[in-house]
């Protein structure tokens, strides 16, 4: 797909459809819909009179211009109130118009500039919303497949900036395209993304955009002393690993010593059975899923090489499946963690809680200096706060507020929850440090608990992503399925620390 920005008049730009954005308010005041409707024969003055358009977010209107414009069609997305208006709307709408002209057999396409956000946010925006929406999950599809693609998407500004429309949309593609690419991970069969295949396709990325990377397999992980992972690697045939990829700028070695250092964690069970704890049938499919926090951080790592940030980097994919067999982790079972610290397995059910805290121990060897991680974590997540909201706990209150706010720009919601430790007699064991549950109450909020456990002093946030990480239906601006939930918050959050940085040095 070619992507460009236009500087010519609206009415000059010659696509096969030209879309633009309508808000509840609109009249033919505007002087842009005004010239528009006289060049369409009074066809938008219709429909608004008729109350056939609104402006309503998500409805659209479709004409074609008769010669009226260069274009060949107008495609008219409603954005809801310009008092509403942001950039995560532009991403929406634009995945809207792309979605509809695709269905439709448009292949060029162009995008009107309505507002006075910032030109590069905008751009970006727009990017991300058209390759977002035009991600395909039909991957194993022989028929019925839509072979149907838009080759051509323009900008439409008249008198912008071209450097700054270039520099956000090559951030908007960087961006999208490594979301895609973890939607794409997500989306693959258990039987086709074993851990070792998962190590494989992230030492392949590695390769690719020049990032540092280490494979852990089980008997190194056994000579550290990760019992927590392994113990729930052993139900399963296939052999686990544990992905740690590098990234760290070009700089002289007396000012990368002072850079800080970020670990991302993402839980990565590439099946999850519940193991002796067995889950019902009755939606099992899903949890292939049951990786895309370890997605979301491979696709954040690939953004991250290729934005340069001036901050180092770690991201740490523990990868197993969860499965039952006769050599299968039990309830009852006791594990010696990485830390040191013993778990009492009570629901084997409970694993993700169990390879990250290892995980996070090792981040901490490692030198990380914040510790973030994402995972498909709980069921009481998504009781609590459904497909709307990512659930965000934190040790470190600033910590947490950056990731909010990175997740704001990205377009991706994060809700803060308590951590108090009253939370903590819940996970009391009488034969171990911990247990891995502490019961039905407050679900979401023990298992994050757990976690913090491992953390210790470093700071460190939670996001369960076990509601956001995949969609059920589709819809006008997203396909149904995997979102890569967790990519591009993961990645504006080290960019912004960075910037941090760099004020702080001034």
């Amino acid at each position: 797909m070619r992507i460009k920005p236009d500087f010519r008049r609206v009415f000059e730009v010659d696509v096969e459809a030209l879309c633009v954005s309508l808000f509840e308010e609109d009249t033919l005041e505007d002087e842009l819909l005004r010239e528009l409707d006289r060049r369409l024969h009074g066809v938008l003055a219709s429909a608004l009179a008729s109350g056939e358009v609104k402006g309503k977010f998500g409805e659209t209107f479709y004409t074609p211009t008769l010669g009226g414009l260069a274009a060949s069609r107008v495609l008219f997305v409603g954005a809801g109130k310009r008092s509403d208006f942001t950039t995560d709307t532009i991403r929406r709408v634009a995945g809207t118009a792309a979605r509809f002209l695709r269905q439709r057999g448009i292949r060029s396409m162009a995008l009107v500039r309505r507002s006075s956000l910032d030109l590069r946010a905008s751009a970006q925006a727009a990017v991300e919303g058209v390759l977002l929406a035009l991600f395909d999950p039909g991957t194993y599809k022989t028929q019925e497949k839509d072979e149907r693609t838009i080759e051509e998407v323009r900008l439409v500004a008249e008198g912008e900036s071209e450097a700054e429309m270039q520099w956000g949309i090559e951030r908007g593609m960087i961006l999208a395209k490594a979301t895609n690419f973890a939607r794409n991970l997500v989306n693959e069969p258990a039987s086709v993304l074993t851990p070792v295949e998962l190590a494989r396709r992230a030492q392949d990325m590695a390769a690719r955009y020049g990032l540092d990377i280490e494979v852990l397999d089980e008997h190194r992980m056994k000579e550290l002393g990760m019992g927590a992972l392994l113990g729930v690697a052993r139900g399963s045939d296939e052999p686990a690993r544990l992905i740690i990829l590098r990234y760290v700028p070009e700089e002289d070695e007396a000012l990368l010593s002072r850079l800080p250092t970020i670990a991302l964690l993402g839980k990565g069970i590439t099946f999850d059975s519940g193991g002796i704890s067995l889950k019902p049938a009755e939606g099992m499919e899903q949890m292939k899923y049951d990786m895309a926090g370890g997605a979301a951080v491979l696709g954040a790592m690939r953004a991250i090489a290729q934005l340069r940030p001036r901050v180092k980097v770690f991201g740490l994919v523990p990868a197993t499946e969860n499965m039952p067999s006769g050599r299968a982790q039990k309830p009852g079972d006791v594990v010696r963690t990485l830390s040191g610290k013993t778990v009492e397995v009570i629901n084997t059910d409970a694993e993700g809680r169990l390879i990250l805290a290892d995980t996070i121990t090792y981040a901490r060897r490692l030198g990380a200096q914040k510790i973030v991680d994402l995972a498909t974590l709980t069921g009481a997540c998504v009781v609590a706060l459904g497909s709307v909201y990512a659930a965000i706990f934190g040790n470190d209150s600033a910590l947490v507020e950056q990731l909010i706010a990175a997740g704001r720009e990205a377009g991706e919601k994060l809700w803060p929850m308590p951590l108090d430790p009253e939370y903590r007699e819940q996970l009391k064991s009488e034969i171990a440090d911990l247990k891995n549950v502490g019961g039905r109450k407050a679900g979401a909020i023990t298992a994050a608990y757990f976690l913090k456990e491992f953390a210790e002093e470093t700071p460190w946030a939670h996001v369960d992503i076990a509601g956001t990480a995949w969609l059920d239906e589709n819809k006008p601006y997203v396909a149904s399925g995997p979102t890569g939930m967790g990519v591009r918050t993961l990645a504006h959050f080290v960019c912004q620390s960075a910037e941090g940085e760099s004020s702080d040095r001034r």
